[in-house]
C-alpha cells in the first residue's frame, strides 16, 4: 500500500500540463500590458457566464468531440482558513455557458488527474490524481452524461501529475510518468477496455508535469520537459507506438514543469506555453514544434 505522500510543497496543488489538455496558470498585472502586446490576430476574450465553476487549481480538462463540449472535472478550491479543498464536480462548456452536471456515480474529489478524449471510443478517459495526501489509481470514462468506473485487467499504479494524450495513429490513449512519492518513468496505453504497460527500448527519465500532445503532422506523440528528481528538465521526446525517441532540436524551450501543451491543427504544430522553474519563477514564453 502506498504510504502518505510528502507534505504538499510548491508542487502540489498545481495546474499541470499532463492534467489539462491545455493547462497552466498565466497572469500579467494589468499595468504590465503594453500597446505593443496588442495585435490584429486572434486574442483572448474574457467570458462572463452567469453560472460557472468555483475558483480552483489542478482541475482536469479536455475537449469532448462526441458532444462538442469541453469537460472539466475536480481540482482544488479554497476553504475557510486558507486551506485547499479537493473538488469532485463535473462541468461542461458549450462555448458560451458552463453547465454543472449531476452524474451518479462519479470520480471522487481530486486534483492533478490526467484526462484525455479517446476518439476510438468517443469517451473521455480520466486516471489517477491526488486526494488528501494520497495518489489515486482509478480509471473512469465519461460518455457525455455519465461517469463509469472501469475495472481494467491491468492498470498503472496510483499517481498524480501523469502526462496523457490520445494517439490518433494507433487509436490508443498514452500515459507517461507521474509522481507517487517518487517520480515515475513508465509508459501505458489504454485501448478502451484495459491498460497495457509498454516496454520501450528507450524512454524519458522519470518525471511528472510534462507537456504532452499528439502531433498529427508527424503521427507521433510529443513530450516535453517536466519535473524530476534532479529538477526541471528541458528535453523533447516522441512516441511512435512502440518506443520513445529523444529529439535533438537546434533550439528548444528552457527546462520547466507544468507547461501547457496542445496541437494546433491550423498550423500543423504543437504549441507549448508557460510553466515554472524549480525556483518558482513563472514562465510566459510560447514555442511551437513541427
Amino acid at each position: 500500500m502506498i504510504g502518505r505522500m510528502p507534505a504538499p510543497s510548491r508542487r502540489w496543488p498545481f495546474a499541470g500540463a499532463a492534467v489539462l489538455a491545455m493547462s497552466g496558470v498565466l497572469g500579467l498585472c494589468p499595468s504590465a500590458v503594453q500597446a505593443s502586446d496588442v495585435s490584429s490576430g486572434p486574442t483572448w476574450a474574457r467570458q462572463h457566464p452567469a453560472v460557472h465553476p468555483s475558483a480552483r487549481t489542478g482541475a482536469a480538462m479536455a475537449y469532448d468531440a462526441a458532444t462538442g463540449t469541453t469537460v472539466l472535472f475536480g481540482g482544488q478550491g479554497n476553504c475557510l482558513g486558507g486551506c485547499f479543498e479537493p473538488l469532485g464536480d463535473t462541468w461542461t462548456w458549450d462555448g458560451s455557458t458552463w453547465t454543472k452536471q449531476a452524474p451518479a456515480p462519479h470520480p471522487g474529489a481530486r486534483s492533478g488527474a490526467a484526462m484525455a478524449y479517446d476518439a476510438a471510443t468517443g469517451t473521455m478517459v480520466l486516471f489517477g490524481g491526488f486526494f488528501n495526501g494520497h495518489p489515486l489509481g482509478d480509471t473512469w470514462t465519461w460518455d457525455g452524461s455519465t461517469w463509469t468506473k472501469r475495472a481494467p485487467a491491468a492498470s498503472p499504479p496510483a499517481r498524480v501529475g501523469a502526462s496523457m494524450a490520445y494517439d490518433a495513429a494507433r487509436g490508443t490513449v498514452v500515459l507517461f510518468g507521474g509522481y507517487d512519492g517518487n517520480w515515475l518513468a513508465d509508459t501505458w496505453i489504454w485501448d478502451g477496455s484495459t491498460w497495457t504497460k509498454q516496454a520501450p527500448v528507450t524512454s524519458p527519465s522519470a518525471r511528472d508535469q510534462a507537456g504532452m500532445a499528439y502531433d498529427a503532422t508527424a503521427g507521433t506523440v510529443v513530450l516535453f520537459g517536466g519535473d524530476g528528481a534532479r529538477g526541471n528538465v528541458g528535453d523533447t521526446w516522441t512516441w511512435d507506438g512502440s518506443t520513445w525517441t529523444k529529439q535533438a532540436p537546434g533550439s528548444h524551450p528552457g527546462a520547466r514543469s507544468g507547461a501547457a501543451m496542445a496541437y494546433d491543427a491550423a498550423t500543423g504544430t504543437a504549441v507549448i506555453i508557460g510553466g515554472s522553474t524549480r525556483l518558482n519563477r513563472l514562465l510566459g514564453d510560447t514555442w511551437t514544434w513541427g
